[in-house]
């Protein structure tokens, strides 16, 4: 399991530290270093991550202002000088609260915490089949039977066994539950890696439907998809 990250710090070498941890953590996929807050929040516009190591006091506008004015925010770890916003992060849930000079050893203890938060919630996913609402009525799917889920407007329409169902939930709602077969391959979907069934430019087929490779994940994607090619 793969837990994609943001680091955003002001400070490059703090940016630098901490990119040469995530580095050295196998589960852990930078996605994207922020200098600021503003970036971070054009970052996550562009795309969907699990987790954001965030330091507070920045130019602009505060980790902590940022972190308040999203509706879906990502998981947190906070890093920062000041032990002063505590009781504050507890108060928003963070994961973590790790204060500089931050050790490796401090790092992977709240690297591996994240880990474990995030494999729990996936075993949950993938343990049982789910209920979505649409069309005002309670429908029972099996992840196995989605092929596709695309974003449109406020909702997600999911495709399974034939049909299409529109969805009121977030793509961060649904990654934090789908199992390790689905992968986002663009801002805007997600596939189900066991029903590709061919790769054409950035193309990818899904027997009757097709999905666009985003320009910046084309990448990882195709190393994800193509493990197990001859």
């Amino acid at each position: 399991m793969k837990i994609s990250c943001i680091i955003t710090d002001d400070e490059p070498l703090a940016r630098k530290g901490l990119s040469s941890y995530v580095g050295r953590i196998d589960f852990l996929e930078l996605v994207a270093e922020c200098g600021d807050a503003v970036s971070l929040n054009n970052a996550l516009a562009a795309a969907t991550v699990n987790l954001v190591f965030l330091d507070i006091e920045m130019p602009y506008i505060s980790g902590i202002e940022l972190l308040t004015s999203l509706a879906n925010p990502p998981k947190i770890i906070f890093t920062t000088a000041y032990e002063k916003y505590a009781l504050r992060g507890y108060e928003l849930d963070v994961l973590d609260y790790l204060l500089k000079p931050i050790s490796f050893d401090r790092f992977l203890r709240s690297a591996n915490k994240a880990y474990e938060y995030f494999a729990e919630r996936k075993q949950l996913s993938d343990a049982e089949p789910f209920f979505i609402k649409t069309e005002g009525r309670y429908l029972r799917l099996d992840w196995k039977d989605i092929v596709l889920i695309e974003a449109m407007e406020n909702y997600m329409c999911i495709h399974a066994a034939g049909e299409k169902h529109l969805v009121h939930i977030t793509m961060k709602q649904l990654l934090e539950r789908m199992p390790s077969s689905f992968l986002q391959v663009h801002k805007s979907s997600i596939i189900n890696m066991d029903r590709v069934t061919g790769i054409q430019g950035n193309i990818i087929e899904l027997g009757g439907l097709q999905a666009a490779i985003s320009r910046g994940l084309k990448d990882s994607v195709m190393e994800k998809i193509l493990q197990n090619r001859l």
